[in-house]
Formats: C-alpha cells, sequence, structure tokens
C-alpha cells in the first residue's frame, strides 16, 4: 500500500472486479456473510477473457479496473478472478492504498487446513493452472504437500450456459477429474470462480471422500476478517446496496450475471475504461 496510512469509512463500499461475471460468486458470498455491506462489482466484459493475455497485459487490465474502483472511494478491493490475483495482486498492492486480496491465498489456506493426506487438487482455466499461483501459495504454507493442478477449459463456458446438470457436464467432469482421482487426493480447490456452479457435479465425480474448497466462500471468510480486525465493518442495521458496473453490453451481462448471482441483477450500468 505506497507505505502510507489511510484512513478509511467504514461506511465506504467494497471494491469487487473480475474479467467476467465468474466473480458475482465471490460477490454473493460476500454479501451473505455481510449484508450490511456496500458493494460495487465492476466486470470488464469487453476484454474477458484474461486466462488468455499474457501476465503484462493482465496487469495493465487488473490496474485499471483496480484503478476505476479506487476512485470511488472503496475501503477494501477482491481481486475475484483467479488470474488476476496470480499475476497482479502484488503490483496492485505496491501501486494503491487501499487493502487488497485476491482469491488464491484464502483458497490454498482453506486447503492445506482441510487435507489430511496432503494430496491437494486444484482445477482452474489453463491460465490459472499455468501461473502456478497455487501451487506456489500451498506450498508456502506446506511445503511437503503434493499438489495435482487440472487445467477444465470447458467448464467455462458450461457455467455461463447454465449447463450444470445432466449427461453433458458430467462426461465433462469425469474426463477432467479422472487424473486427480487416480492421485487420490482428498481435498479439492475449485480454482475459477465459475466452478461453484458446478459444485453438484464434481462432487459426484470426485465422491464423498474428497473435501471441495470453494475460493469464493473463503475469500469472502477473509473478507470479513480483514474489514472486522481494522474495525471496517458498517454497523447501519439497513442492507448494504449493489451496484455493478461492466465495460461492454450491460443486457448481455445482467442475462448470464444472473445465474451466478442467484437472482436477478439490479443497477447494472456501463463504464469506460479507457483513458
Amino acid at each position: 500500500m505506497n507505505g502510507q496510512t489511510v484512513h478509511f469509512d467504514r461506511n465506504a463500499p467494497v471494491g469487487i472486479f473480475d474479467s467476467g461475471v465468474g466473480g458475482l460468486t465471490v460477490m454473493r458470498q460476500i454479501r451473505r456473510l455481510l449484508p450490511q455491506e456496500h458493494l460495487i462489482y465492476l466486470g470488464d466484459t469487453a476484454r474477458v477473457p484474461y486466462g488468455t493475455k499474457s501476465p503484462e497485459t493482465v496487469i495493465r487490465y487488473a490496474t485499471r479496473c483496480a484503478q476505476t474502483l479506487t476512485v470511488r472511494g472503496i475501503k477494501l478491493l477482491v481481486v475475484a478472478c483467479n488470474t488476476a490475483s496470480a499475476y497482479a495482486l502484488d503490483a496492485l498492492r505496491a501501486a494503491l492504498p487501499v487493502p487488497i486480496i485476491g482469491v488464491v491465498e484464502p483458497g490454498a489456506q482453506a486447503a492445506v487446513r482441510s487435507t489430511h493426506s496432503g494430496k491437494i487438487g486444484v482445477i482452474g482455466t489453463p491460465g490459472t493452472v499455468r501461473s502456478g499461483a497455487y501451487e506456489r501459495a500451498i506450498r508456502q504454507l506446506a511445503p511437503d504437500a503434493r499438489v495435482f493442478l487440472q487445467a477444465c477449459p470447458l467448464f467455462v463456458p458450461l457455467a455461463e450456459e447454465g449447463w450444470v446438470r445432466g449427461d453433458v457436464p458430467f462426461l465433462a467432469a469425469n474426463r477432467y477429474l479422472g487424473r486427480l482421482k487416480q492421485r487420490q487426493v482428498d481435498t479439492l480447490v475449485l480454482g475459477c470462480t465459475h466452478y461453484p456452479l458446478l459444485r453438484g457435479v464434481i462432487g459426484k465425480v470426485m465422491g464423498p471422500d474428497v473435501s471441495l474448497v470453494d475460493s469464493a466462500r473463503e475469500t469472502a471468510r477473509e473478507t470479513r476478517r480483514i474489514l472486522s480486525a481494522a474495525g471496517l465493518i458498517r454497523n447501519n442495521g439497513r442492507p448494504g446496496k449493489n451496484l455493478f458496473l461492466v465495460t461492454d453490453n450491460p443486457n448481455t451481462f445482467s442475462g448470464t450475471g444472473a445465474r451466478f448471482w442467484g437472482h436477478p441483477l439490479e443497477h447494472v450500468e456501463w463504464v469506460d475504461l479507457n483513458p
């Protein structure tokens, strides 16, 4: 945070950004744990996906998203994107005065707490898997852990299309997760914010003895912990407000985003991230 001391208003909103709609699973969990907080979500839908971009491009895009939310007076920034968390977190923390958390570290911490055998599986997009961010984070906490990574690229379009039950997602999950079952992992990290929508089919394939770690849920818990430790929990008894910002068509975002948010979206606005 640039080494400077900044005082934040506890009534200020929490900012959350992702490259698209997946981060709404993180926002949904934050809303569940912190119903009194004001939340602002930014989906960079004009430039989605981040997972196919170079690290330098991801850092540039993530910085612009973070700046857009920071000027709105947020008290905490949640990077609800695994790729941006993997590549851009250090750069964002160095550049901005607001406290920042990502989705990788909370998920890694929960996985280490959960495992008994030390065999941990991580599934994510090709970009997240390629970054090695979860493996590094887990090994920092548990050097002897055995971490097995698996990219599951079809899970994202399946979640966005609402194909989360039935033969098609089951066949995809069975194909992707077979190697992790052979490795006998006892914990599996859902390392993409789309994957909670497929939790049922993933759990069915992996079986009841494998614990599923939802990074979205763990990030929400970390958000609550940090706000509480800093004395920044909003104490007003009334429910917080939601604001959704997108960089492309709001109507498209509203249609797909409702599946991730759990009900229709309200207050969706277009913003221009170009300087």
